[in-house]
């Protein structure tokens, strides 16, 4: 085994549930449009960007929009979404992860955030959680989405890390990519029938610890 010396996470799905407040957001634009918008309509918008998951969205209710329209549409999307993300509260943090920050400080390891998320800085804040990262990396900072490397090479880069030596953990499956892409360790959170390339497959974070990372 490598020293891990980093440990990379994204947020959405792993330290913070929002999806479903991403699901609330985009029902309501369809709702409006009349039309509905499922739960597994939703699992297609999954790790996508902002405009192509409206694109998703505008086929699966069969309207065509002009760009401008468009635009309007993603912005209010985002309006939604952000009523609900600045209500979030600590007690929304999942299961084990903050046990888990605390054990990586205790054991000086450090720890980024690498996610396509353009309002990742609002969640840490309302969860309380920005003081345990030594270095962030979200939506504002990147131009390529995974399964492109871009977000977790920025974020070894800024920790001074190696990327042989560091962990991403990730619920998604071009987020595994694109930790492997990145020449990185990845532990899945979630269902082994998705993350099967990750190095590590767990359902979460409860029990788990610095001593399982060998890989």
């Amino acid at each position: 085994m490598g020293t891990i010396s980093a440990c990379i996470f994204d947020l959405d799905g792993v330290v913070v549930d929002t999806a479903k407040y991403h699901y609330i957001a985009w029902k309501r634009i369809a709702n409006d449009l009349g039309f509905d918008f499922t739960e597994e309509d939703n699992e297609r918008l999954k790790g996508v960007s902002r405009m192509t998951s409206l694109d998703i969205l505008l086929e699966i209710g069969g309207v065509k929009l002009d760009q401008e329209t468009k635009l309007k549409l993603a912005d209010k999307k985002n309006k939604n979404y952000l009523e609900y993300i600045l209500k979030m509260t600590p007690e929304e943090i999942l299961p084990g992860v903050k046990d888990f920050f605390k054990e990586l400080k205790s054991k000086n390891i450090k720890i980024a955030l690498g996610s396509a998320s353009k309002n990742a800085m609002t969640i840490l804040n309302q969860l309380e959680l920005t003081n345990y990262f030594d270095a962030i990396v979200d939506g504002t900072h990147v131009s390529k989405a995974k399964p492109d490397p871009e977000v977790f090479l920025k974020g070894s880069e800024l920790l001074k890390v190696t990327p042989a030596n560091c962990v991403v953990f990730e619920d998604a499956e071009a987020g595994v990519e694109a930790a492997i892409n990145g020449g990185m360790k990845c532990v899945g959170i979630g269902s082994p029938e998705v993350l099967g390339k990750a190095n590590k497959v767990i359902p979460g974070f409860i029990g788990f610890s610095v001593a399982q990372l060998n890989f």
